[in-house]
């Protein structure tokens, strides 16, 4: 992938797969059986599906990074380093037809919108204020039901309960749909955490429960707020559990199938810890000091490993089946690649610039300020 020294972290400037690197995600696959029979049935055009979402995901920050440092916009919440948690675990969701599954995801999971089919252009105009939303300007945490994403608000972890009465209402009408959320590490110490993941598991309720731990919530160290394991909360509410590689794209989509698949056969929630890392700031305007939190060893070692450049070089020298001639399995993977990153780019482009054509014909009416508004 093209790397932007104007907006990517600096351990991404030059990035370049280290041997020892592509090693441990080679041997990742193998480490459990279930998750690698599941990694081995995928085609080339899942594979490749799997990176264009991991692209999509980073360009989107991307083009909102451009926006704030070209005044557009203030600041933006940006998932950088962790785009495989939700592009992983969303594709192994039904995300098409009546029966579509439904997500609720966090700011930090705007890829989970661009997943299941939103357009772009509405990822963008949140940011704008424009009214080509579903909140019509008034939010920048958007969701559209006709997607199958349910909007969130601004309070981490008071989603869940919502997307656990989802899974509630899937059970009482019969219907072998999943819902799945993300809840950030810091939001587990929240009462909604806990009175959410208590009824899914009593109530066995088809509902993922993603714990995305980037090992800081807000400006605290996760070892600071939490001297416990997350996955003992599987226990404690009567739930399966599993851990995954936050950074590995493919041991997240695998786990996410089991649970996908054992939800949906009748056998109640799962619990999934994502292990990864949070590359810049709680949003762009504190990047300096979240970068103080951590000594520069750690930014290193979880930039060796970003997801998008492990998973392209690990599908670089993969049989992707998806024909070619002439040079060699690798050099034709990687023009595949580049073809992929460059649609994706030219994706994003148009939408970005029709998002900010749209403020001046989208402009919110103030005349309309009361509409909806309940209290």
């Amino acid at each position: 992938m093209k790397r932007y020294k104007a907006y990517d972290p600096p351990e991404y400037h030059d990035w370049v797969c280290q041997p020892e690197i592509l090693e441990g995600f080679r041997a990742r696959i193998g480490e459990d059986a279930s998750r690698q029979a599941i990694i081995e049935a995928l085609d080339g055009e899942a594979l490749v599906a799997l990176y264009r979402g991991l692209l999509r995901a980073r360009l989107h920050d991307i083009y909102l990074k451009r926006w704030v440092k070209s005044g557009v916009i203030t600041k933006a919440w940006l998932a950088t380093g962790e785009e495989a948690v939700t592009v992983g675990s969303v594709h192994a969701l039904n995300r098409s037809g009546e029966d579509r599954d439904v997500v609720g995801p966090m700011i930090r999971n705007a890829a989970a919108c661009i997943e299941m089919g939103m357009p772009l252009t509405q990822l963008f105009a949140a940011y704008l204020g424009t009214t080509d939303t579903l909140t019509l300007g008034r939010d920048l945490h958007i969701g559209d039901l006709a997607y199958g994403v349910v909007a969130p608000v601004s309070h981490t972890g008071s989603l869940q309960p919502v997307m656990v009465g989802t899974a509630l209402a899937f059970k009482m009408q019969r219907k072998p749909r999943v819902a799945m959320t993300w809840v950030g590490e810091g939001s587990t110490r929240t009462g909604e955490f806990h009175e959410g993941a208590n009824f899914a598991g009593t109530a066995r309720l088809p509902v993922i429960i993603f714990i995305q731990n980037n090992q800081v919530a807000l400006g605290t160290q996760t070892s600071v707020h939490t001297r416990g394991d997350f996955l003992a909360l599987a226990d404690a509410y009567g739930m399966p559990g599993m851990k995954v590689d936050g950074n590995h794209v493919l041991d997240v989509y695998a786990a996410t199938k089991i649970a996908v698949d054992r939800a949906r056969a009748g056998g109640g929630p799962t619990l999934i810890v994502a292990e990864t890392f949070r590359m810049g700031g709680h949003a762009t305007h504190d990047e300096a000091e979240a970068r103080r939190l951590f000594p520069q060893s750690v930014f290193d070692a979880w930039g060796l490993r970003d997801p998008i450049g492990m998973f392209e070089a690990w599908l670089a020298d993969t049989d992707l089946g998806l024909g070619g001639e002439g040079a060699s399995r690798q050099a034709r993977n990687l023009e595949l690649l580049a073809s992929v990153e460059e649609a994706a780019t030219q994706e994003m482009e148009v939408a970005s610039e029709e998002a900010v054509a749209h403020r001046t014909s989208h402009q919110p009416d103030p005349a309309d300020l009361l509409d909806g508004l309940y209290a």
